[in-house]
């Protein structure tokens, strides 16, 4: 389902009138929250979908990371999780769906979350991923609407997996680099949020199936606001950019750039498979920060020293203008 569908779908919804609901589906964040007391709120969300690589132990554990990675987006702390799964059973052997399952549970254990169950039911595709209950403090939520003009944008892990993979389903991809975008899909974004929190982020949101710029549309629009990208800016998976311009587009990319098209202005010169890469759909991808500029370098320099990350300073948003976002 495409940005323009749920659009379409959510416009129509009775807005949720109960004042414990923090967070809902008006700005279409990352997930939902909803007040316990004046101390404590409930972080929730869900996501799962068809195998990204080969291996089904990967598989389960991107699912979960990915799945994981919304309440991270909101500076919440997730503590349990419930399966989600859909398999033809009579093509997919139960020794697969256990490599599938344990791949989410361990990656859930690393994370300190507790899978307490679940649900399957036989599909014709098959799918895997969490409904995933976290907490945060009221006062320590971190919506994708709350960005303020002046802030730089940073992002925290590269771009282009929608590409790679549909790479891979062509069976072009080479070993070294499905191993190297496996262990970012694989990595959580857990230290990304703790380090995003303690410089004063003042926005978030993970990047996903909407991509980079799509992800950016929902953070300007909820913020009243307009953004700015330094394409050359943007890290990329390496090959990224070889195989965008072999025509490695995955079908959702094609959804993302029809969809922004009327609210994204490009300048001239930008490159034609760089900007595709800026809207191409990732799987547990990184989190897009805003924050002040001046803690900008101190985060960068906090996640490379103290987790590895290779974060980077992409953009900055701006005043609303006539275009939502500009890319240069």
């Amino acid at each position: 389902m495409g940005p323009g569908d749920l659009n379409e779908i959510l416009r129509n919804l009775p807005r949720e009138i109960d004042p414990a609901v923090l967070v809902g589906i008006d700005t279409h964040d990352d997930g939902g929250v909803f007040r316990i007391s004046e101390d404590l709120a409930m972080v929730q969300t869900v996501d799962f979908f068809t195998p990204i690589v080969d291996d089904p132990y990967d598989f389960g554990a991107i699912a979960a990371a990915n799945s994981l990675s919304d309440i991270y987006a909101m500076g919440g702390t997730p503590r349990t999780a419930l399966n989600i799964l859909g398999y033809p059973n009579t093509v997919v052997n139960t020794q697969t769906v256990a490599q599938i399952i344990l791949g989410g549970y361990e990656k859930a254990r690393e994370a300190g979350v507790a899978i307490l169950g679940g649900h399957s039911v036989k599909d014709p595709e098959l799918k895997f991923g969490l409904a995933v209950t976290g907490f945060v403090s009221p006062g320590e939520i971190l919506r994708n609407s709350t960005a303020r003009a002046g802030d730089a944008l940073v992002l925290t892990k590269p771009v282009g997996t929608g590409v790679l993979t549909t790479a891979l389903k062509n069976e072009r991809l080479p070993e070294d680099i499905l191993a190297t975008i496996t262990a970012a899909m694989k990595q959580l974004n857990k230290t990304a949020s703790e380090a995003m929190k303690r410089h004063g982020a003042h926005a978030c949101t993970d990047v996903t199936g909407y991509g980079l710029l799509g992800h950016l549309y929902e953070m300007a629009e909820g913020s009243g606001l307009s953004a700015r990208i330094e394409s050359a800016r943007v890290p990329l998976f390496s090959a990224a950019l070889e195989f965008a311009r072999g025509g490695s587009i995955p079908g959702g990319l094609k959804e993302n750039r029809a969809f922004l098209k009327p609210y994204i202005r490009i300048a001239p010169g930008v490159d034609e498979a760089l900007v595709n890469l800026l809207h191409d759909p990732q799987t547990s991808g990184g989190l897009l920060i805003a924050l002040p500029p001046e803690k900008t370098q101190e985060l960068v320099r906090d996640l490379k020293e103290n987790s590895g990350i290779e974060a980077a300073i992409i953009g900055e948003m701006l005043p609303r203008g006539e275009t939502a976002i500009k890319v240069v």
